[in-house]
């Protein structure tokens, strides 16, 4: 085994891992919330879409790519690639669509009452559901190219004129159909980046007004601490800022990928590097937006020290 592929074996090893044990605590605490009796938000729905949306792209991509880089398998069957790859890619489709889904609704969520998006407040919460399904379709039918021109190196055995990615293998197409393939993947990403640009700017001029409005209040001790809408809005720019800076270079990656014929190891590295960032670190963003999974995380510890006490006593 080469020193590369062990060292990025063990990076995708500790983002699967990290990022499975975050999505899967944030997963159980709505969960939790949901057979409590507590009525979740209409964001909580679109953020346990985005967690298993999420967790999809970490448990396909990310156990393929452990088993391809510490060579742990040694080949796939066709349908296996087909598969990783395909829900790999839908997964990652539907976690765009998804946080741009959130970034926009958060954005009407808190525009004034006098501005033309006052209507939606109430009109919004309905469409998010449709919204959900919809994006799922449309990924789902666009990723069928993974099926249709995927296979296993092993039943290929003139390899040469096939693009590799490592246990599995595409067919090699003339220049102009890879760039229609590639504008074909990257064209959702692309509308999503820009609604989410555009949201992310629509929310943060909305706080820098409602800051300066709490400055012209003398009443400081009242209005010192943030808003949980404040709070949760500051949330979600970082999440979607994240979200926009790691997959911009996973989008730029896999456009090479998808133009060049032979890529090479570093640019299929450095793109399934970066895919699996947002995945990994987002639940971990999404915690600091719930104060609730911090009053009940808080509350477990006590409790598992009360009853380490009473057993010592």
């Amino acid at each position: 085994m080469a020193t590369r592929d062990l060292v990025a074996g063990m990076i995708f090893l500790l983002q699967t891992t990290v990022g499975g044990l975050g999505n899967l605590s944030l997963l159980s605490h709505y969960l939790f919330l949901y057979f409590s009796g507590y009525r979740l938000r209409p964001t909580d729905l679109i953020i346990n879409n985005l967690i298993v949306a999420n967790s999809l792209v970490l448990f396909s991509s990310g156990i393929m790519l452990i088993l391809t880089y510490f060579m742990l398998y040694q080949h796939l069957s066709d349908s296996e690639c087909k598969l990783f790859h395909y829900l790999s890619s839908m997964g990652r489709g539907v976690s765009i669509g998804t946080t741009c889904l959130l970034s926009i609704f958060q954005a009407i969520t808190i525009s004034p009452m006098n501005s033309r998006w006052a209507d939606l407040k109430y009109k919004a919460p309905k469409y998010i559901v449709p919204s959900i399904f919809l994006y799922w379709i449309l990924q789902m039918s666009v990723n069928v190219i993974y099926l249709m021109f995927l296979s296993a190196n092993l039943g290929n055995k003139n390899i040469t004129h096939r693009k590799n990615f490592g246990l599995c293998s595409s067919v090699r197409h003339d220049k102009s159909t890879n760039s229609l393939y590639a504008a074909l993947l990257v064209s959702p990403d692309v509308v999503c980046f820009m609604l989410m640009l555009w949201a992310n700017g629509f929310m943060v001029v909305i706080l820098h007004r409602h800051k300066q409005r709490v400055r012209h209040l003398h009443r400081t001790h009242i209005t010192s601490q943030a808003s949980p809408g404040s709070r949760a809005t500051k949330a979600i720019i970082l999440l979607v800022s994240t979200f926009v800076f790691f997959n911009t270079l996973s989008c730029i990656f896999r456009t090479i990928l998808s133009i060049f014929n032979n890529p090479g190891w570093i640019f299929s590295t450095l793109n399934s590097v970066f895919s699996l960032c947002f995945p990994t670190v987002s639940p971990f963003l999404l915690m600091t937006r719930d104060s609730s999974f911090s009053r009940l995380s808080f509350a477990w510890i006590r409790n598992m020290k009360s009853t380490m006490l009473m057993r010592n006593i």
